[in-house]
């Protein structure tokens, strides 16, 4: 397979019926651009055609030939977007004609700022006659993405300016920068088609990053999963195709009849389709009509339309030669990234009354004539990176990998945690899952810091009227504040918001509960004054302790002993001291490693205790895994040591 190109280029035709587009094409690279029968037997371009040639410089170029009948104006908006530079054709017999005007309004309203302007059949007229029409064709252009571009005079019937359109050509691309080659890969799919022996095969200007044999794709807005089975572009098998080029791409696991023009090949996660944008529109000045609320258009970007109403935002209406801030909706979802063009029709009759650039491709629905939402629009349209990210998460926190694959804002991967990065290092964000102090992972969780000071306040507020309400826990059981913290998906997010607030220093987990850093169970002088007497009375009966009911000590009180860890709770109505428990426990150990097991009878002998006092103790022992029951009698437990004797229990 033949190495890809070092820097493609793509160049679209634009211009009136019968001004010579693909008589010109032909005439540039030796293809007929015009592949349907029909086309052919009418002597008329109805869809997209395709060519290619070297200039001299050895720049290879695509060129997309468009139709100009104002019947198939749909046609060439699916084959414009995309291209590097455009050739606006106009016929110096005729000069510039009203498909004329709306090409050029288009290539002005998708900002196709480079190109040039070819008067074709200069062997129709006279040296007089090409001078009115240049000068016409200069007049029109005025005031548009293609004021000064070269006008070069041609005949494609006898080659001549053929060399100088070539060389003006190749001047134009020349200014063209450099395509990124990231990990962005976008294919507008503009045309779709089986070849016997090969299966599925679409067409389509690549954006943003290079496509390789073997790899996996989806189609949006579908969500099918495909896999490239071969690559071409200029009739040339490759391994990888570099982003401007045209490129045909085999795909293995996807019929013709799922996918259509306007679909989108981009890898896993890239594209996030929506059925609402949020957009920056401008009406032509000539535009005849003005836009009101809910206005019905026709919506064009990338090779994709899709009916769609308007919600104006910032005004009632849009007059012609006005831009407004729009939300637009659609009917079925749509795959974009904050940055495309794209261009508005009237439905009927058919004409295009506007267009400009996508802000938003996946906004919430939005109340009109609000600030608020004017200032963010604002923001993301002019805002540097960090700005744009901070304004997301003063909405809400958001998972790092959700900020990621360019489906935010149309932003690269380095952009976000750069941006992040700079919003951590500048007190404006916080980072959950690392403490905050690393770089950004996929599952991190970024916030603004306001949002993220008013959680935490949350959770200390909540955790510290529960030490208000109940002085005698521990703790507030963690699963408990976990819901009333009432954070959004996943759950996760609460175990990472805990962990923030504890390297803050403002919560302690205790594993069970959570509790302020200061906070210590303190009980009352008169429960202090009954809870003395019951733990001496402990003391003096270290292996048949007094029940907690023979001192009216009530249920809290006992409980807080034991997370104080002054008394450990064997069982029902059975409390040691926490020394005589640990002196119980240690002389255990010893009798089974003297005698290897330990009968229920040999423990109430051993310790002259009763029957009650040895049952609950040896069960307690079992549960702590200090023991083990086999038949009638204990041995030691083989993991023995797990367990941590005295330590609080969950109240909860």
């Amino acid at each position: 397979m033949t190495p890809s190109p070092p820097q493609p280029f793509v160049v679209g035709t634009a211009g009136h019926v019968d001004h010579g587009k693909s008589t010109l094409v032909k005439a540039l690279t030796g293809i007929d651009p015009d592949r349907l029968a029909e086309e052919k037997a009418r002597a008329m371009t109805i869809d997209l055609g395709f060519a290619w040639l070297s200039l001299p410089s050895g720049r290879a170029v695509s060129v997309v030939d468009v139709p100009g009948h104002e019947r198939f104006i749909k046609n060439m908006l699916a084959g414009v977007g995309g291209i590097d530079a455009a050739l606006l054709i106009v016929a110096a017999d005729e000069g510039p004609m009203p498909q004329t005007a709306e090409h050029l309004a288009i290539l002005d309203l998708l900002q196709i700022e480079r190109g040039l302007i070819v008067l074709t059949k200069t062997d129709a007229v006279d040296a007089d006659w090409l001078d009115l029409v240049s000068e016409e064709t200069r007049e029109r252009v005025a005031g548009t993405v293609l004021a000064a571009a070269p006008i070069v005079p041609v005949s494609a019937v006898t080659g001549r300016g053929l060399p100088e359109l070539k060389a003006a050509l190749d001047a134009a691309l020349a200014a063209v920068p450099p395509r990124a080659s990231g990990a962005r890969p976008r294919l507008p799919v503009d045309r779709v088609f089986t070849v016997p022996g090969f299966g599925t095969v679409v067409t389509g200007t690549l954006l943003g990053g290079e496509l390789a044999l073997g790899q996996e794709l989806r189609v949006f807005p579908r969500g099918l999963t495909t896999r490239v089975r071969g690559l071409q572009s200029h009739l040339a098998k490759l391994d990888n195709a570099l982003p401007g080029s045209r490129v045909a791409v085999n795909l293995s696991g996807v019929a013709v009849e799922d996918l259509r023009r306007g679909d989108v090949l981009a890898p896993p996660g890239l594209l996030a389709p929506s059925q609402r944008i949020d957009v920056r529109l401008r009406l032509l000045e000539d535009s005849p009509l003005t836009l009101e609320q809910n206005a019905a258009v026709d919506f064009f970007s990338g090779a994709a339309e899709l009916p769609a109403r308007l919600t104006l935002l910032d005004r009632a209406t849009v007059p012609p030669g006005e831009s407004g801030w729009v939300q637009v909706r659609f009917r079925e979802p749509i795959a974009l990234l904050k940055g495309d063009r794209f261009i508005v029709r009237r439905p009927s009759p058919s004409v295009t009354i506007g267009g400009g650039e996508v802000v938003d491709p996946n906004p919430v629905r939005h109340r009109r004539f609000r600030p608020e939402v004017l200032g963010a629009l604002e923001t993301l349209a002019a805002g540097s990176p960090d700005e744009i990210l901070l304004q997301a998460l003063e909405a809400g926190p958001r998972e790092v990998r959700s900020l990621r694959g360019g489906a935010f804002a149309g932003l690269s991967d380095n952009q976000v945690d750069e941006a992040l990065a700079q919003l951590v290092a500048e007190g404006d964000a916080r980072l959950l899952g690392r403490g905050g102090s690393a770089a950004p992972r996929p599952g991190d969780f970024a916030y603004a810091m306001p949002g993220w000071e008013r959680l935490r306040e949350r959770l200390v507020e909540t955790v510290a009227a529960h030490h208000a309400a109940q002085p005698l826990r521990p703790g507030l059981p963690k699963e408990e504040l976990k819901r009333r913290s009432k954070l959004p998906p996943p759950p996760r997010l609460f175990d990472e918001a805990l962990a923030a607030a504890v390297v803050d220093g403002v919560l302690v987990d205790d594993g069970q509960t959570v509790r302020l850093p200061g906070f210590r169970i303190a009980l009352d002088p008169a429960r202090r004054a009954v809870a003395d007497r019951f733990v001496a009375a402990l003391e003096a009966a270290p292996h048949a302790p007094p029940a907690p009911a023979e001192f009216g000590l009530d249920a809290d009180t006992l409980g807080a002993l034991e997370d104080l860890g002054e008394v450990i709770r064997v069982g029902d109505g059975v409390v040691y001291a926490a020394a005589a428990y640990r002196s119980i426990e240690g002389e255990v150990l010893r009798l089974l490693e003297r005698d290897g097991e330990l009968t229920l009878a040999g423990y109430r002998d051993h310790f002259a205790t009763s029957r009650k006092y040895a049952q609950a103790t040896l069960e307690y022992l079992d549960q702590r895994r200090i023991t083990r029951r086999v038949g009638d009698s204990r041995v030691r437990f083989a993991g023995v040591g797990a367990g941590v004797p005295g330590a609080p229990k969950d109240r909860s």
